[in-house]
Formats: structure tokens, sequence, C-alpha cells
């Protein structure tokens, strides 16, 4: 294998972990304001489900900062 066989895949993961961390942020502030503009109605499952990206978009970018840590020796 070459040395920069996995970079391609490395480098798209960052841009791809804020999109969805900000995604699950948006999600979360939605959730907080739905009940403000809608007279104390809830928010739909589908904001519910939208805040597990912000941990998903976390956990990403995790990732990519351990595999793109990694030196050659």
């Amino acid at each position: 294998m070459t040395p920069g066989a996995g970079e391609s895949s490395t480098s798209r993961l960052l841009p791809l972990a804020g999109v969805v961390f900000v995604i699950g942020l948006l999600a979360i502030v939605a959730l907080f304001l739905t009940p403000v503009a809608d007279h104390g109605e809830t928010a739909p499952t589908a904001v519910y489900l939208l805040t597990m990206c912000a941990p998903l978009g976390f956990l990403m970018g995790v990732i990519y900062a351990l595999r793109s840590g990694r030196g050659t020796r």
C-alpha cells in the first residue's frame, strides 16, 4: 500500500464531521426554540432524531484526529 492511499477518505472525514455536527447543533437549538415559538407544543420526532447528529459528528472528528495524528516511523 502506498503512503498516501488512505488520505482521500481521511481528508473528507473532517468536513463531513463538521457538517454533521452543525446539523446536530441546529437541531438542538430547534428543540429548545420550538416550545417557545409554538405555544408549548413539542418538537417533531425528526428534530429529536437529528439531535443525535451532534455527538455523531463529534465522534467523527475524534476519529479524524486519531487517524490523521498517526505518523510514520
